[in-house]
């Protein structure tokens, strides 16, 4: 499935739920989110059935998010008929971590890939303080789970935040040591962290910098907008992803459907196409579908203070 500018699209990121067990600043509000209603939520089998048309149209790699993807009740029997589908070859999910030692076993057994948890410090203290309240042992309890089950290569994405765990970028990075791959992404000026951003945004630059014996190293997807580096002798990789300082737009192969029913085309436009309105009415999702990747976006305009105005957790991350 190609766009009008010829990339092949085959990444379908599917948001479960706007609802998380933290509240992070950059994230969400503090008093926490204005909860749709449940008629508002694409059911658990209507997603299916929307994903079953995506993968027929191409779509081989799948990702399930949020909000935090594991507070939705019947994710791992999701899983479990998404897996069976002819054509899929990647279920991938991004999770906080924090159920992730509970459901580990579960997700393996049911068919998902590999996870990818956001933790953004190694120190208690400051992950109670951004996320308001959540409890680092959990996450890495979680982080130990994953690896004895095999949700691997396990990845961990790091928000570069300025003032805050800018002086922790060395010790995040010696976590590759082990077999684990540490992704840094830049501050990004979505709803709520649009002024948040504007204050604590630092260039991912800064990553070369703080650590001098990065070895760069080819990614293994060439679709990947991180660009990856090792440590001599690590097991694991650092990423660095840019979307502010450098766009990676011209490799794009992804589309987004929220927890509603909406498909984002670029993660930077405001412009969604209501699929749970048009499945409900027994339209052809197909077609739908095909001639909206047509209409996909070349690029994001972040660069021109272009900014959309919902907060990511009501999109998927």
């Amino acid at each position: 499935m190609k766009d009008s500018f010829g990339r092949e699209i085959n990444y379908l990121r599917v948001s479960l739920t706007d609802r998380c067990n933290l509240r992070c600043e950059y994230c969400m509000p503090g008093k926490g989110v204005d909860k749709l209603e449940h008629g508002d939520i694409m059911t658990l089998e209507d997603t299916y059935e929307v994903i079953k048309v995506f993968v027929d149209l191409g779509i081989d790699k799948i990702r399930f998010t949020g909000g935090e993807p594991l507070v939705r009740l019947g994710i791992v029997d999701l899983i479990s008929k998404v897996s069976k589908l002819e054509g899929v070859r990647e279920i991938a999910m991004t999770t906080n971590g924090i159920l992730l030692e509970k459901y580990a076993k579960s997700l393996k057994e049911a068919g998902l890939t590999r996870v990818n948890i956001s933790l953004d410090t190694l120190n208690k203290e400051r992950y109670r303080d951004i996320t308001r309240g959540g409890d680092l042992d959990k996450v890495l309890n979680g982080i130990k789970a994953a690896k004895e089950v095999g949700l691997t290569p396990l990845k961990i994405n790091t928000v570069l935040i300025g003032g805050f765990n800018d002086d922790e970028i060395p010790s995040l990075i010696d976590l590759t040591r082990d077999d684990i791959d540490v992704r840094f992404i830049e501050l990004m000026p979505i709803g709520e962290a649009a002024g948040f951003a504007k204050e604590k945004f630092i260039p991912s630059s800064r990553i070369l910098e703080a650590v001098k014996d990065l070895i760069p190293v080819v990614a293994e997807d060439k679709f990947s907008p991180a660009l990856y580096y090792k440590l001599p002798g690590a097991k694991g990789k650092v990423g660095i992803i840019n979307p502010i300082s450098c766009k990676f737009c011209k490799s794009c192969n992804r589309v987004r459907l929220t927890s509603t029913g909406l498909l984002k085309l670029c993660l930077h436009s405001n412009r969604e196409i209501d699929l749970k309105k048009a499945f409900e009415n027994k339209e052809d999702i197909k077609k739908i579908i095909s001639d909206a990747i047509l209409t996909k976006e070349e690029e994001h305009h972040l660069e021109d203070k272009e900014y959309i105005s919902r907060n990511m957790n009501q999109i998927g991350g």
